[in-house]
């Protein structure tokens, strides 16, 4: 099977299922890249108290969630272009074979400290609704059952747990799913986005 029939076979997936996982997406020297950025952006202080809500309705509640966050700027993180290179790629590719009106992206790293997590929720917001596609990029290179930090999605009644592993992309309907974050007993990394349906909004550098 060709790469392109196992993106077929993926977004087939993600139409019917709603989410799809991927893994090994990331090549050892793309993860190398992300983490290396990331170790700067904290020894650089960088990474920030993320809050819930856009605009208006923006508020800190570590209580629902308790990750740290730094957003990504095409323009200024050039260090991370084969990042944005991949990003690209994946929008084109669900434009071709999903028909989706995509035309950009939000994207952020997030660290969730030791005892940390994050409630239920949809990632859509009542001020706006342009997210489509939820991507998460998993960067816990030595993440063992136990360690937490696991991914519940809610679907149809059922839990579905996604573990945090090193390189594994989750994909999945932004305006569909509703997930949380399990507390994690380990520091817990990731690469976070959104595929958006019209360009980025005020709100973007909030939720």
């Amino acid at each position: 099977m060709d790469q392109e029939d196992i993106w077929v076979n993926r977004f087939d997936k993600l139409a019917e299922d709603d989410f799809v996982v991927v893994d090994d997406f990331l090549s050892i020297d793309e993860f190398r890249l992300i983490m290396d950025f990331f170790r700067r952006a904290e020894e650089d202080n960088r990474l920030k108290k993320a809050g819930i809500g856009a605009s208006g309705e923006f508020q800190i509640k570590s209580s629902i969630r308790g990750d740290f966050i730094h957003w990504l700027d095409q323009n200024r993180d050039t260090d991370l272009k084969p990042v944005f290179d991949f990003i690209d790629e994946l929008i084109q590719k669900l434009k071709r074979y999903c028909f989706l009106s995509l035309s950009g992206s939000e994207f952020h790293i997030a660290k969730y400290p030791e005892g940390s997590h994050y409630d239920r929720h949809l990632d859509q917001f009542n001020e706006r609704s342009n997210r489509q596609i939820t991507v998460l990029i998993y960067l816990n290179e030595h993440w063992k059952n136990g360690d937490g930090g696991e991914l519940v999605i809610y679907k149809d009644g059922e839990e579905i747990v996604v573990e945090p592993i090193a390189r594994r992309m989750l994909l999945f309907k932004s305006d569909t799913i509703e997930h949380e974050v399990l507390t994690t007993k380990v520091p817990r990394y990731s690469l976070t986005g959104w595929l958006l349906h019209q360009p980025q909004s005020v709100g973007y550098l909030l939720g």
